[in-house]
């Protein structure tokens, strides 16, 4: 049996749902990207050019620093990530967690929630970004979590 860590970044609790119910699936291991500070809703504010999330995310190179979120990842066959899609792709804070912990020996499971946007794009972007990690297709968990095709990812 492969040893899973499922570890998520979610402000408004959705991806944490998610996250939560990835880990009994799989009876994994949880932990939480904690950003050092908290996202309020005004910081969240899409519509504002100068909120906090937007200015992060039309900086590439942004990584917003994390309190919690520095893992013994070493010890894991699979490590899922899962993230609120921002702008098509990862929240930036989550390249702060890739950046601070050594997955290479991994199988690295992309999962998002969202209202509209696809997982697809934020793939696609993880893999541009750390093209030495060993991605798996992502997985939009809105609803339902789909064990065996996630099982076949990680197979």
């Amino acid at each position: 049996m492969k040893k899973v860590l499922v570890v998520y970044f979610s402000v408004s609790g959705v991806t944490e749902r998610a996250a939560k119910d990835l880990a009994k699936e799989f009876n994994a291991d949880l932990e939480e990207i904690v950003p050092a500070k908290r996202y309020t809703n005004s910081d969240l504010n899409w519509m504002d050019k100068n909120s906090r999330s937007s200015l992060e995310m039309k900086d590439e190179n942004s990584r917003p620093e994390i309190l919690k979120g520095k893992f013994d990842t070493t010890n894991y066959d699979v490590v899922m990530i899962g993230y609120p899609i921002w702008w098509y792709v990862e929240p930036r804070c989550v390249d702060t967690f890739i950046e601070s912990n050594k997955l290479e020996k991994a199988t690295v499971v992309p999962f998002a929630t969202s209202g509209g946007s696809s997982v697809d794009g934020s793939v696609k972007h993880l893999k541009k970004l750390y093209p030495n990690l060993k991605f798996t297709k992502g997985f939009l968990l809105n609803k339902d979590i789909n064990r065996a095709k996630i099982e076949k990812e990680i197979a």
